[in-house]
């Protein structure tokens, strides 16, 4: 008999745009042999279960449940694809450890942590070979100001919503006159905001996953942007960008890197796949990492699915894989 596989999409912020498009290159390449798939949209409308009629049906929040036709349908699994919240900071994963619903994403207590950049970098502080760009915490509640920036840190600086992802509210500061209107940018989207210092160097991504017990990592993608930096439009705008995969490294840059990507993996307790972010240094090649997105994206422009092409593995199978482990917990 096949399971049934709920791909849960949408969200709660403007992610949910990216989102969409990422759960349809999923639900385009699962096995339909092997798997039922029921698209989930859960955002402030509604959670609902929409069919290929495109009929929708409400789900029964109790045990995450839809009924069709008088037919209570419960689910073995859920393929979790919501980016930001509530999908990728744990408050989905929470919900579905306390009715007991297996899913495909990290749990709910390294979803939180990495959703809070400040955070993460605070637990990775200390991995061999993994660097982090001098960096400052600010708090809504708390007040802020250009001035209380500039006295720590030196420009340029990256100006950062420190939860969440598609780097939306995300702006490159280069002149002291030009951060305090990149900071209120940023406390539209974030009531915590993270500034970093610029690192001069080459930029990559890079995707782990697990399966059967052993953490892979994928080929690398170095983003070569024709903007300032790698901002919302340069991530899903097609031609902005040239993503190279694999990147550019030598092999002992792959080896220093890969091996603490899986030091990261593993520090953090991840599941599922996760993406890392991080750029080596122009002028030591010292490794600086970003930030760690533990629900990456998966739409044509996304860069785990060439990652995984460049692997040499079709999205089925990658994706099948991802569904098996999630299926034995």
């Amino acid at each position: 008999m096949k399971k049934k596989i709920a791909l849960v999409a949408g969200g709660y912020t403007g992610e949910s745009v990216v989102s969409m498009k990422s759960a349809q290159t999923v639900f385009q390449h699962i096995d339909k042999n092997k798997y039922d798939v029921f698209r989930i949209i859960i955002d402030n409308e509604s959670w609902r279960y929409i069919d290929m009629s495109d009929q929708i049906f409400p789900i029964d929040r109790n045990d995450f449940s839809v009924t069709i036709d008088s037919n209570k349908i419960k689910f073995d699994a859920a393929f979790i694809i919501i980016h930001g919240t509530p999908g990728e900071d744990g408050k989905l994963q929470g919900y579905f450890d306390m009715i007991g619903m297996p899913y495909t994403s990290c749990d709910a207590a390294t979803s939180a942590i990495t959703m809070n950049k400040a955070y993460t970098k605070s637990v990775i502080d200390g991995i061999e070979d993994v660097n982090m760009a001098k960096s400052m915490q600010l708090f809504k509640e708390q007040g802020y100001s250009a001035d209380q920036v500039l006295k720590g840190l030196q420009l340029p600086v990256f100006v950062k919503p420190n939860n969440g992802g598609s780097s939306l509210g995300m702006s490159k500061v280069k002149e002291a006159s030009e951060l305090q209107l990149a900071l209120d940018k940023a406390f539209e989207v974030d009531s915590q905001v993270i500034v970093e210092e610029f690192i001069d160097g080459r930029e990559f991504t890079i995707g782990i996953y697990k399966v059967d017990g052993k953490v892979n990592v994928l080929p690398c993608t170095e983003i070569v942007s024709s903007k300032e930096f790698f901002d919302y439009e340069a991530k899903y705008t097609t031609g902005v960008t040239n993503e190279i995969t694999p990147g550019r490294m030598t092999e002992k840059e792959k080896a220093r890197v890969e091996g603490a990507m899986l030091k990261i993996y593993n520090r953090l307790n991840c599941k599922g796949v996760v993406r890392i972010d991080y750029i080596l240094h122009h002028d030591n090649n010292l490794m600086y990492v970003l930030e760690v997105n533990t629900v990456p994206g998966q739409s044509q422009n996304s860069i785990i699915p060439q990652q995984v092409r460049a692997a040499g593995m079709s999205m089925t199978d990658f994706y099948g894989a991802i569904i098996e482990e999630a299926l034995k917990k």
